[in-house]
């Protein structure tokens, strides 16, 4: 067990990283390809890029918490405890930050064990909890797809995991086996994260800023939307 721990930290977890930055770059020449296609379109025709307003449609998206805590208010809420634990808490662990030390050199200063604790059951109570509001929704279970329920379950595993790994006292599996799991479904989750919607979290402002340019430069494409969902007349 511990070579394959050793292959899932070196050689496949070298692969994975590889893999994702350059999906990443993939999407993000696509984005950056299809921003450049519509301003020349716009140049061509002769229309007017509202920049102020793409830009600002484009934050509101980033940002949805008004919209959000008017609509689902609970559902806003535990998305944001849940972003913030997978995404503190990876990045601002000691150990992992050792390895990014060894491994390149760079460092940062690392949040305690006990907040690493804290936030780690903070990432796994509420990615549970999104998982059962999709479940549980009907209007969610209609737009969603197997890996909107398959997601949220993947990554709370290296949490579950890595939790089990530092506490041997609750660890029902070998400190091997645990952290086997969590380097492999690290892994798994870089390997994944470029060609599903986990890509929103490094390319969502491009993305949508390549949505709000051909909503407002393709012709009548906004009128034409709002007359489809009955909504003429109606400020976009």
């Amino acid at each position: 067990m511990e070579q394959w721990l050793e292959w899932a930290r070196g050689p496949f977890f070298r692969a994975s990283f590889a893999i994702m930055i350059l999906g990443l770059l993939r999407v993000l020449a696509f984005n950056a390809f299809s921003m450049a296609r519509l301003i020349i379109k716009s140049r061509k025709n002769k229309r007017e890029i509202p920049w102020s307003t793409v830009v600002s449609e484009t934050l509101k998206w980033m940002f949805p918490v008004q919209r959000g805590f008017n609509q689902r208010p609970v559902f806003s809420f535990t998305s944001i405890l849940f972003h913030a634990g997978i995404i503190i808490t990876p990045i601002f662990l000691g150990a992992h930050i050792v390895l990014w030390d060894r491994g390149l050199g760079i460092s940062w200063p690392s949040i305690s064990q006990a907040a690493a604790d804290y936030l780690t059951i903070l990432a796994v109570v509420t990615g549970m909890a999104l998982f059962i509001f999709r479940v549980s929704s009907r209007s969610s279970r209609a737009i969603s797809r197997f890996q909107d329920y398959f997601l949220p379950l993947l990554i709370i595993v290296p949490f579950i995991t890595g939790y089990l790994a530092m506490h041997p006292s609750i660890n029902p599996v070998s400190w091997h086996a645990a952290m086997f799991i969590h380097v492999m479904s690290g892994n798994l989750i870089l390997v994944l994260l470029p060609f599903t919607k986990m890509s929103h979290v490094a390319l969502f402002p491009t993305t949508q800023l390549v949505s709000e340019l051909g909503w407002y430069l393709e012709p009548d494409s906004g009128e034409n939307v709002m007359k489809e969902l009955g909504k003429e007349g109606e400020s976009i």
